[in-house]
């Protein structure tokens, strides 16, 4: 999986600038406009995830931000002194007093080469320095040019050294529960067997018979397969969820999946497993209080929570649907958010078109999501 590089800027004189300067740098490039320093708003925060992959938001939503502007819409964005980051890569250096933490930072494909991007990286140093740090980390790089890109651009040197699956470990026994055709389960389950994701699928849970998942779990030869239907009619709910409970604690995971599972699984059940993460077919936002979230348009909808998210923003006739990846607490659908990324709808699409594009989505996420609780383990 390779190494991540930590590396360490000293903010120096050619960090502190005037005011005057500041400003002639934020308008250097033309047609942009830049802002330093912001709180980032949700229109831009779902914007990094739309152009940046998903898993980007909630630190810049953690931190202080230059955010480039063209005509009114964000073009690029570096985050600097994020707050209550738990990931492993900062356990060290970055704990020291005088290190402040610089990243992420992206710039739109179009504005690339521009010079927009070392603008926005000055700046986000100079916002350290006049917060009184005097180095700056800049984490968890894990490109050789791009390390070159900051040796060249302000002096960066390699300070600490992390090897991926060093950093993942240990390998967690995953348990996928899946109600539908398993697609998703699908993805998980050959990301695993191929390294790319360092975890041990031990077992499927269906409450459903007839799911194509049991049938790619026997195809896979996975170890533990559990069919658990719930009759209405013959077993109260109380029962059911207590041999639910009774069946996932046997296989003994470290990590439960829920990956198009089709119930609600009551406090009991969460309290046992924490490590408990769920993939959602719609654009949840960070803030789990929130009922609305903004989009990179600008416009804002409900979160469409529950069951049938994509069929509820259709019948809303909205122009985006989208998925997120969160942690699972008793709060149905307002765990936090470990990657998220909105899709537009397309001109006559159908809940059945939609889910086609969408489920290559919530693969990335998944992925996505399961790294960063991997990432950010005690």
């Amino acid at each position: 999986m390779g190494d991540l590089f930590n590396l360490v800027v000293d903010l120096d004189e050619r960090f502190a600038l005037s005011p005057e300067a500041v400003l002639g740098l934020r308008n250097s490039i033309p047609g942009v406009d830049v802002v330093a320093p912001l709180d980032a708003g949700g229109t831009t925060l779902a914007w990094i995830d739309d152009e940046f992959g998903g898993a980007w938001s909630s630190e810049a939503r953690a931190g202080t931000n230059a955010v480039a502007f063209r005509d009114g819409n964000p073009v690029g964005f570096a985050t600097f002194d994020a707050k209550d980051l738990r990931f492993r890569w900062l356990r060290g250096l970055a704990r020291e007093r005088d290190v402040g933490i610089f990243g992420p930072f992206g710039v739109a494909p179009p504005e690339r080469g521009s010079g927009l991007g070392a603008v926005l990286l000055r700046l986000a140093l100079i916002g350290l320095r006049e917060r009184g740090y005097a180095r700056a980390l800049i984490a968890a790089v894990g490109d050789a040019g791009l390390v070159r890109y900051y040796a060249d651009a302000v002096g960066a040197r390699v300070a600490e050294r992390f090897e991926r699956t060093a950093l993942a470990a240990p390998r967690p026994r995953t348990l996928i529960l899946a109600s539908g055709s398993g697609s998703n389960f699908q993805a998980v389950l050959d990301a695993a067997r191929s390294g790319r994701l360092p975890i041990d699928v031990i077992g499927l849970v269906t409450n459903n018979p007839g799911a194509l998942a049991i049938e790619r779990a026997r195809m896979a030869d996975v170890a533990s397969i559990a069919v658990l239907p719930w009759h209405r009619k013959e077993e109260p709910r109380s029962a059911y969820d207590a041999r639910l409970l009774e069946a996932v604690s046997a296989m003994q995971p470290d990590l439960v999946l829920l990956l198009g599972w089709m119930h609600l699984l009551d406090e009991p059940f969460v309290r046992t497993f924490p490590n408990l993460i769920n993939v959602h077919p719609a654009f949840l936002p960070l803030d789990p209080t929130s009922d609305v979230v903004a989009l990179p348009d600008g416009s804002t909808v409900p979160a469409f929570r529950g069951p049938r998210a994509v069929r509820d923003a259709l019948a809303a006739n909205g122009a985006w649907v989208g998925a997120t990846v969160h942690v699972v607490t008793p709060a149905t659908d307002r765990g936090p958010v470990l990657a998220r990324k909105p899709l537009r709808v397309r001109d006559g699409e159908d809940e059945a078109a939609v889910m086609e594009r969408l489920h290559p989505v919530e693969y990335q996420l998944v992925a996505a999501g399961i790294m960063r609780w991997l990432y950010e383990r005690a």
